[in-house]
């Protein structure tokens, strides 16, 4: 049964990181991820310490989550990001996150943007808008104001399309389902005897921005910088959250991958190969290697992240989907990146400066 509107307590979280020595707040973000590693809907830009990483670029958050009798119903973390030093908008990747049942998912939505609404009250900055992108397969009714954004329309939004391989079959069941092409070069990869490996020291990171870099560039992709990179491992690998993995061959490293473990998925976040020795066929092995490793430590999905839609083949991920899409997997289309304008002259400010 839905919990009724007046049932529904509110508690605003501040950022994270800076409430490490208050034991209350640090037990209330706890709660909150391991609300979400139980939500099999959830995603990791969710979590505290993905916050806490993006708190390392500047950007703030805060967290409205919403409870009934002291258990969790849902909420979201809410970053602030700062286009300009007079302009900000928030920001709620992978989210918000809902209970399964519609009525109640409509009354928790509700009190969410009361909380959000009651936050951006607070602020110095104007508030230009309200950005989300919930991990949904459609729309709900209750969803009603926001205006859907074109598909990589800005540099601040995440990919809404994504090929999943389920790990819970057989290794050979998993083998199966791929494209005969990728269990072919996955053959003549361990022919040629490329090895894959797991490296998150300061060289492995320098290796990895080498292989990303190159392969954006050849792809002509916008590449993230290097502290992006070097913030993920530092703070995340201790964690156990994330992976370096590189496909080597006779010394030289041709492929690297970099993953996210959250929940049931690992996540293929940024990689990329070099275009020397392509015969050996490096990056397959690569993530069937992931894969196999994944399944290892009880993640049930391999995630590839972001692919192309089927009929576009000028899109700019175009050939690493048809890369992508030889490993078999189910496809998952997640609703539009959607726009809810607080300020509308800060809102088209927004946009013209895109």
């Amino acid at each position: 049964m839905p919990a009724a509107k007046d049932s529904i307590e509110r508690a605003v979280l501040a950022p994270s990181a800076a409430l490490s020595q208050d034991s209350s707040a640090t037990d209330r973000w706890k709660a909150w991820d391991e609300f979400l590693e139980a939500t099999p809907e959830a995603g990791f830009m969710q979590t505290s310490w993905w916050a806490d990483l993006r708190s390392t670029a500047g950007y703030d958050h805060f967290a409205a989550i919403l409870k009934n009798h002291g258990a969790i119903l849902g909420g979201a973390v809410v970053l602030k990001y700062y286009p300009t030093p007079e302009s900000c908008f928030y920001y709620i990747p992978d989210g918000p996150v809902l209970p399964a049942d519609e009525p109640a998912a409509a009354e928790v939505f509700a009190a969410l943007l009361n909380a959000i609404e009651d936050e951006r009250k607070s602020e110095r900055l104007p508030i230009s808008h309200l950005r989300i992108e919930p991990r949904w397969a459609r729309l709900p009714s209750f969803v009603s104001g926001f205006r859907a954004r074109p598909v990589l329309g800005d540099a601040f939004m995440e990919p809404r399309d994504t090929l999943c391989v389920d790990l819970r079959p057989t290794e050979a069941e998993i083998l199966a389902q791929m494209k005969p092409k990728g269990r072919y070069n996955i053959r003549v990869a361990q022919k040629h005897g490329v090895t894959i490996f797991e490296e998150t020291s300061e060289k492995g990171v320098a290796e990895f921005l080498a292989i990303y870099g190159e392969t954006a560039s050849r792809h002509g992709l916008n590449a993230k910088p290097p502290d992006y990179f070097q913030d993920i491992v530092t703070l995340l690998a201790p964690l156990q959250r994330c992976a370096l993995f590189f496909a080597e061959h006779e010394g030289v490293r041709l492929a690297a991958a970099l993953i996210i473990y959250f929940g049931r998925r690992a996540t293929y976040f940024f990689g990329g190969s070099l275009p020397t020795r392509r015969h050996v066929m490096a990056p397959h092995l690569l993530h069937f290697e992931i894969m196999r490793d994944a399944k290892a430590r009880g993640h049930q999905w391999y995630d590839f992240w972001g692919i192309a839609p089927d009929n576009d083949p000028n899109h700019p991920w175009w050939d690493i989907t048809v890369f992508k899409r030889k490993f078999g997997g189910a496809e998952f289309n997640l609703v539009r990146t959607a726009d809810y304008v607080f300020d509308a002259a800060s809102y088209d400010a927004y946009l013209s400066r895109k």
